[in-house]
């Protein structure tokens, strides 16, 4: 059963714009549109926009995610998006009964999302968790005991973020920012055997005390009972309003921009906030 307090439906509108200053001209990849699983909820479009204008290329990664290529010239690039998005205005769904599949049982195409990553060490982290989570119930209750345990573990800090931090370093450490929460549980669930994706995307502030600055976000998805599901060790309770963009193993496959060459970011802005019908 789902466990969320209905909502009255919503438009989100959320954008973002970066700057950028090269010396020389350098390539890059952006993972910025907003996810194909939300295009029916998209009004208008949602495409990147480059200033100055350059050809822009498009494809699709080997999670689905759409990618966006350039080459920036010399000087500054501004590059920005903005998209409204229909949303249904609910809770982030829960669902206490999802059971956990065997390893042997489990569909192909999760297997890839129990190995270890860049960012998310099983291999240093698996005595760890079972050391932790051995003992819990297995499923929906395992996977929130990880949450609950990673949100006090980790101290949350803008000024704590580290791009190199490792969700085994994340535990040492015990500050990070949200791709540190999600890292960290993201591993501890491999190590249970759970596949876990980790997610980037929109989060606002739609329901719960502002936040500045407003910043991309990352959560996680774990497969239990047959789907997959949300978490999101960083808040660690129900949210209105997440916009998915892209899926992976870690943040080295949804990267916002991948530069090919010696830059500067000199802007960075994110907004998500409703607006009226």
């Amino acid at each position: 059963m789902v466990i969320a307090t209905p909502e009255k439906p919503m438009r989100i509108r959320a954008g973002f714009e970066l700057v950028y200053d090269c010396p020389q001209p350098t390539p890059m990849i952006f993972n910025l549109n907003v996810h194909f699983s939300r295009m029916s909820d998209l009004i208008g479009r949602n495409d990147i926009v480059v200033d100055p204008s350059v050809p822009i290329d498009a494809y699709r990664d080997s999670f689905g995610n759409w990618c966006t290529r350039i080459v920036a010239p010399t000087g500054l690039t501004r590059v920005t998006s903005e998209a409204l998005v229909r949303d249904s205005g609910n809770h982030d769904p829960t669902f206490p009964d999802a059971e956990q599949h065997a390893v042997a049982n489990l569909p192909e195409e999760t297997l890839l999302f129990l190995l270890g990553s860049r960012y998310c060490e099983t291999d240093r982290l698996s005595e760890i968790a079972w050391g932790l989570f051995g003992t819990t119930p297995l499923g929906w209750a395992r996977v929130q005991a990880i949450c609950d345990y990673v949100h006090h573990h980790i101290k949350f800090g803008y000024h704590h973020a580290r791009m190199t931090r490792s969700a085994l370093e994340a535990y040492h450490d015990r500050t990070g920012v949200c791709r540190d929460y999600a890292h960290l549980a993201v591993a501890l669930c491999r190590c249970m055997n759970i596949p876990a994706r980790y997610c980037t995307g929109y989060l606002g502030d739609i329901g719960v005390p502002v936040v500045d600055p407003m910043d991309f976000s990352a959560w996680f998805e774990a497969y239990l009972g047959g789907r997959w599901h949300t978490f999101d060790a960083r808040n660690n309770v129900p949210r209105i309003g997440r916009i998915l963009i892209a899926r992976g193993r870690d943040a080295s496959d949804v990267a916002i921009s991948s530069t090919f060459g010696p830059n500067v970011l000199t802007g960075f802005k994110v907004w998500t906030e409703q607006v009226s019908a």
